[in-house]
């Protein structure tokens, strides 16, 4: 989220590849993907340590590329020295990384842990002050149940005419694939992975219902895929990502 009355500008350069799926592909996957449902215990036990396993996410991966806990704050920070920031994270751990990296300033960046599904952001946040609420590969890793309360948690703190920019994973992601193999899924493109994290994949057609039915308006949405080769082990992935920005009236 940022404060600083700046413009909204391009955050992702257009360095992805559009690639559209053949029409047979996506109607596969969409039959695909709703078949082999995990029970509904497991889904509450997921739910309940969501917790337990991001700090243990965190905790493994903090010397990689910092994740939830800074890689977009700062650059951000560094390309536009006027803007200020507030910063949430389900995990304490990745608040922690975020006031541990070298380039933070308290006069900077407001970061504090925040279950945005069910803890207020006015309790850290003035109410209507912020003008871009960025959502990157947040919304998938809850339950589809509590996303329209993240998006209501969100709107008490952009200021009229704010925007939310999402980006996350898409539908037919290969990733998915792998966890659909496994038999790994909770609900309809939603899984859990072996970490004990979770992750959904999003639809275009979910992904504006989900908007537009919190109050947002659709300004851009857009599913873009990338082929990956990995040459040591001879496979090529589908990745898929869902771009989009929403206006709050």
């Amino acid at each position: 989220m940022h404060a600083a009355g700046a413009p909204l500008v391009t955050v992702w350069p257009p360095k992805w590849e559009g690639i559209s799926a053949p029409r047979v592909s996506r109607r596969y996957l969409s039959i695909r993907f709703r078949t082999s449902f995990h029970s509904q215990s497991e889904n509450h036990h997921y739910s309940r340590r969501s917790q337990q396993y991001w700090d243990k996410f965190y905790k493994l991966h903090k010397n990689k590329v910092g994740c939830g806990a800074g890689n977009t704050i700062f650059p951000l920070i560094a390309a536009f020295p006027k803007l200020y920031v507030h910063a949430c994270d389900f995990s304490a751990k990745a608040v922690t990384l975020v006031k541990s990296h070298a380039n933070y300033s308290s006069e900077k960046i407001n970061v504090f842990v925040c279950d945005a599904a069910k803890d207020d952001l006015c309790a850290n946040v003035v109410p209507f002050t912020v003008d871009v609420v960025t959502l990157i590969f947040t919304l998938s890793a809850v339950s589809p149940c509590k996303m329209a309360s993240i998006l209501e948690n969100c709107k008490q703190v952009l200021k009229p005419n704010g925007h939310i920019l999402l980006r996350d994973y898409a539908v037919g992601d290969s990733a998915q694939v792998k966890l659909h193999d496994r038999n790994q899924m909770i609900s309809e493109n939603f899984y859990f992975r072996g970490d004990g994290t979770c992750s959904f994949y999003f639809s275009e057609t979910y992904t504006s219902t989900l908007f537009q039915s919190a109050g947002f308006a659709i300004v851009d949405i857009n599913t873009y895929c990338k082929e990956i080769t990995n040459h040591s082990r001879n496979i090529t992935m589908q990745r898929r990502w869902i771009r989009g920005i929403f206006g709050h009236s």
